[in-house]
């Protein structure tokens, strides 16, 4: 055990949580999947979930300031991409969210790459202006653009992701210390247009819009979350699953509702959680998530560097936003989605990107350590 705390570095609560997040998420999907039907599945998680782990313990040892140097070069790849994925992608559900990879046969969501680059970005150009946060067009501009450009191509496909994704810009904003006048009227525009846009999809008539995409999809899914007597299959199916689960749970592999639950070992998993280890099993998931994100919160105050720090806390915030929307919509709180729980759901792509993100986060921890114990040497060293 003490050769492989020497091999691990950074914040060692983190990796705690990354190791029963990953047991979890083991225990979890093999109970979700059929094995008779489609072992394969079981197999691509844990081989995928294994290379997460691979990823995010070498990225850890990296540093993390090559992320801010190759960040606009990235940027400037992954938006071709998602416009390409948009018009050219796979197409599931009417949503163009995948692209193939040649001769592995991979389908990749570009998605999952363009959040983590675009929150590498953004903490790149808050922390280099700094001293011009008041100016509309030298700090705001290049800030919000990107990140109106990235959330709108993609929320065509995928308005969940979006709206995540544009959430943890808002709040990095914030932390990042845009000028309050920009802050409010961005909320202000942003609670209006999304105002505006349900109302009027509410009020359009289905056959205007069956043919544009998720926008059918998209209406009917407000208006059953409104309507309380109107209940989706998957949230119907949810709940009988959390009532099942009581405060203890069925037992590992003995849950019944995963069989008739849409997408039981990804935008539903938590719902499994809880009807085989109970609400207590679930609360124990919710504290996970709360411990990553107060531990990042300690990094940001402890790291000198503000790229760093930004990147840091922006990274957990997406990531602990999305598990807190997925918990949610389990339990019928917001509308359904498609956000699959980080760490835990099955997930190719997504999973690396998981884990390539935690990764970053503990290459901060890890050199901010290193920082504080050269800077206490020095102390200790006689003048």
């Amino acid at each position: 055990m003490s050769w492989l705390l020497d091999k691990i570095k950074g914040d060692k609560a983190i990796w705690a949580v990354v190791m029963f997040l990953s047991l979890a998420s083991l225990f979890v999907v093999f109970s979700s999947i059929d094995l008779l039907r489609t072992p394969s599945l079981f197999v691509k998680h844990t081989i995928f979930l294994a290379l997460g782990i691979v990823v995010m313990y070498l990225t850890h040892l990296m540093d993390y300031r090559y992320f801010a140097r190759f960040s606009q070069i990235l940027l400037a790849i992954v938006v071709p991409l998602l416009a390409f994925t948009l018009l050219f992608g796979i197409n599931l559900n009417d949503a163009s969210r995948w692209v193939s990879i040649p001769v592995i046969e991979l389908t990749f969501q570009p998605s999952d790459a363009a959040k983590l680059i675009l929150i590498m970005y953004l903490a790149r150009v808050i922390a280099r202006k700094q001293l011009v946060m008041s100016s509309f067009f030298r700090s705001l501009t290049p800030i919000v653009a990107p990140v109106l450009l990235v959330c709108c191509l993609i929320g065509w496909a995928d308005l969940s992701t979006a709206l995540v994704l544009f959430f943890t810009s808002f709040v990095l904003m914030v932390i990042g210390r845009v000028a309050w006048r920009y802050i409010f009227a961005m909320a202000a525009g942003g609670f209006l247009i999304a105002a505006l846009f349900g109302g009027m999809l509410v009020s359009t008539p289905d056959a205007w819009i069956e043919d544009h995409g998720r926008l059918l999809t998209w209406k009917n899914r407000l208006l059953s979350f409104a309507d309380s007597d109107t209940v989706p299959q998957q949230v119907a199916e949810s709940k009988l699953a959390i009532c099942n689960g009581g405060w203890i749970g069925q037992g590992p592999g003995r849950g019944q509702q995963r069989a008739f639950l849409p997408g039981a070992y990804s935008d539903y998993i938590y719902a499994v959680v809880i009807e085989e280890f109970g609400i207590l099993g679930g609360l124990f998931l919710v504290g996970l998530y709360l411990i990553l994100f107060e531990r990042t919160l300690i990094i940001f105050k402890k790291c000198r560097n503000s790229f760093g720090a930004l990147l840091a806390i922006g990274l957990s915030l997406s990531l602990v936003i999305q598990a807190f929307v997925h918990m949610a919509v389990v339990v019928n709180l917001v509308p359904v989605t498609g956000l699959p729980l980080p760490l835990v759901s099955k997930g190719g792509t997504s999973m690396l990107f998981t884990c390539l993100a935690l990764g970053i986060i503990l290459s901060v921890s890890r050199t901010t350590e290193e920082e504080d114990e050269k800077m206490n040497t020095k102390k200790l060293v006689p003048a």
